[in-house]
């Protein structure tokens, strides 16, 4: 009796198991949530890129709290996007799955992901600068100028990864073990330049993976992909997904 797994690749033509995906910001720019790379990327006269840093945080706190609650506030208004929930369906369906994401928006889990790796943490944690406990904090705008550690009383910081900081190494140690063990992966949204995420995929490329693209336009990742589809998330995935699916 063939086993589900075989199944799969007679059904769909090529090996799901083990899937994984890493998402970038392109999937959720269809939900409304801006990228903020580059000079388009502005609040009030400042850049992200200027205000995301530990030393922005050590010399304004309140300046830096004022920026990301409001991302909190324009996150807090979008909703999942079809890429998100297709992601949602493939877990359902696909029992060894993972998905990396570079987001920081926790849209995935909005969609009903579980199995996710954020790789530069969650704009809905908040983590002591002192002593680094974390907690989920959902308020938009969180009312405090500078919100207070529960444990410490020390000035808390959104848990993400700034530029400067170093990811979490359980974490993308995780996501690398993950892609290294992939039979396919996709990679959607992501400009494939942010390192460590971009080397993820040559992981699973280097293991015999099969890898599949989907952007709005090429990459530096594009030469060493299997297949590349351009387009918006939205459609590209639901295509895509609609012809690869099992139909146990």
């Amino acid at each position: 009796m063939t086993g589900s797994n075989e199944t799969r690749i007679l059904m769909t033509g090529i090996d799901l198991e083990p899937f994984v995906v890493l998402t970038g910001a392109g999937i959720s720019a269809e939900s409304g949530i801006p990228t903020f790379r580059g000079d388009g990327g502005l609040w009030e006269k400042y850049r992200a890129v200027d205000l995301a840093t530990p030393e922005s945080f050590q010399r304004d706190p309140e300046l830096v709290w004022r920026f990301y609650n409001w991302r909190r506030e324009m996150v807090a208004n979008c909703m999942p996007n079809q890429a998100h929930k297709t992601l949602a369906e493939i877990e359902h369906l696909i029992p060894d799955y993972t998905l990396i994401t570079q987001n920081i928006d926790g849209l995935h889990y909005a969609a009903g992901s579980q199995n996710v790796l954020e790789l530069h943490g969650s704009i809905w944690r908040l983590r002591c600068s002192a002593c680094e406990e974390r907690w989920e904090d959902r308020r938009a705008p969180v009312p405090e100028p500078v919100p207070a550690c529960p444990a410490c009383g020390e000035p808390a910081r959104p848990d993400v990864v700034w530029f400067g900081e170093s990811l979490d190494i359980k974490i993308l140690q995780k996501a690398q073990q993950a892609a290294a063990r992939s039979r396919l992966m996709l990679i959607i949204g992501t400009s494939a330049i942010v390192h460590p995420a971009a080397a993820i995929p040559l992981v699973a490329r280097n293991a015999g993976a099969r890898l599949v693209e989907i952007n709005m336009e090429a990459t530096p990742l594009s030469p060493y992909v299997d297949e590349t589809l351009l387009g918006p998330a939205t459609e590209q995935l639901a295509e895509w997904w609609l012809r690869n699916r099992p139909h146990n």
